[in-house]
């Protein structure tokens, strides 16, 4: 990669601050290091952008798949450790459906895939593709498979197998979804990059160590493939961690190419120790072999907080919720707008059975007593917000009921408002009995 000033006599240097720098050296810097890409600056020439693309591309290869079934984008990663920034494409989560189970069990596997839906403090998550692995060593079930899972989800595929002749034809009638294919090692290599060819797919490589696997990736890029996601080589789950953090160091810190592409990693049966250990640490694909939901729920709850931007906190919109069909001078409670504490209040709010307002006052994402502490959930902060949000007028409400742990606002809130405030439970999950216990 060209230092800073090599980049900058490159750039126009216009100072135009359009890719949100002031200054064109700034920007300079910042591609120097790969915290950017050289098309943010909209006016970079033709020449410069040829000289410079493939020293300033991520790191890590961006590789995209699924077609009309909805693009699935892995890599692009310019990180190791999410708080140094954040990781940009969440870890794929896909279901393995083998052809030689019955055909009954291929249909419910893969419409059970495709229902695999679930929400969490307000945000959807899911399962996102499904694996269709040729088990049998033959192409006709793989077909068979394959057009289960055309007709029973809509979700992007992932074809392995270790016979391009066998994964062929079901990649063929997946082609409008753009699948993922493989397992290419150094015995099938020739046939695979060349079935990745016809396809137009990304290829995934296999090999028995770091080092073999980042020969084979360069192989492969000479012979014609570009998107390409390397297997884990290793299922020890120690050797698995030492081998996916090697990988991800050498493409972020050293800069080897051979090893910048997404990896992929296999569990096998119910297993979550695989899984979680490869979200967090560097897995772009995993593929599980089990549906259970007590296994897939928890993946997808430790997916949503590793991929949560660590400097933006989850939040939800400042404003007066209604809980249950709450009526004017039904109780008023007051928390912050942190999502996790929202949802969970709300939660129990409504196991309360008492229908409520919730007023949710802007602290910019932090908790109750995160928030009390940093002087973003004050007595004024919330006077003004009740004054704002004319919440005495439109809910009729003439007392509000605070979080235990900021009962010393209590008294300077009413002051202030002239409401009666009411000091709640420390904790939400108090509140069920708290409320059904209330004064009518």
């Amino acid at each position: 990669m060209p230092t800073a000033m090599e980049i900058y006599k490159m750039l126009p240097k216009k100072n135009c601050g359009e890719c949100k720098f002031p200054t064109c050296l700034a920007f300079a810097m910042q591609l120097a290091n790969k915290k950017v890409a050289l098309a943010d600056c909209p006016y970079v020439d033709e020449a410069v952008k040829a000289t410079l693309a493939d020293s300033s591309a991520p790191p890590i290869r961006l590789v995209k798949f699924g077609g009309n079934a909805g693009e699935l984008a892995v890599g692009d990663e310019t990180e190791m450790f999410r708080h140094d920034k954040k990781f940009f494409h969440q870890t794929i989560l896909s279901l393995r459906v083998k052809d030689t189970a019955s055909e009954a069990d291929q249909k419910k596997a893969v419409e059970h895939a495709a229902s695999l839906s679930f929400e969490r403090v307000g945000q959807k998550m899911k399962l996102d593709a499904v694996v269709l692995h040729n088990a049998s060593g033959q192409s006709a079930p793989l077909e068979a498979l394959a057009k289960h899972a055309m007709a029973g989800c809509n979700l992007p595929v992932i074809i392995l197998g270790d016979k391009a002749e066998h994964i062929g034809p079901a990649a063929k009638i997946c082609k409008d979804r753009k699948p993922l294919i493989g397992i290419a090692n150094k015995h099938n290599l020739d046939a695979m990059v060349a079935l990745a060819k016809e396809t137009g797919s990304p290829l995934v490589i296999h090999a028995e160590n770091v080092e073999e696997l980042s020969k084979l990736a360069a192989t492969v890029k000479e012979k014609g493939v570009q998107d390409i996601v390397l297997e884990s080589t290793r299922t020890n789950l120690g050797h698995q961690l030492v081998d996916l953090t090697i990988i991800r160091r050498m493409a972020i810190k050293a800069s080897h190419r051979a090893l910048g592409y997404p990896t992929l990693v296999q569990s096998q049966g119910h297993d979550l120790l695989t899984a979680s250990l490869a979200i967090p640490k560097y897995g772009s694909i995993v593929v599980l072999d089990d549906g259970d939901v007590s296994l897939i729920y928890p993946l997808l709850a430790l997916r949503q907080n590793i991929f949560t931007d660590p400097q933006v906190p989850l939040q939800v919109e400042e404003k007066v919720y209604p809980v249950g069909t709450p009526k004017e001078g039904s109780p008023l409670l007051l928390t912050t707008n942190f999502s996790l504490t929202y949802f969970t209040v709300a939660g129990d709010i409504e196991k309360s059975g008492v229908p409520s307002w919730l007023l949710v006052a802007n602290t910019e994402g932090l908790s109750v007593m995160t928030a009390f502490a940093a002087g973003k959930f004050t007595p004024e902060g919330v006077a003004k917000l009740i004054e704002k949000l004319q919440v005495k007028q439109k809910n009729n409400s003439t007392s509000i009921i605070i979080p235990g742990m900021v009962s010393r606002m209590s008294g300077k809130l009413e002051e202030l408002t002239g409401m009666k405030v009411i000091v709640g439970p420390r904790e939400s999950e108090g509140l069920p009995k708290f409320l059904k216990n209330l004064p009518k």
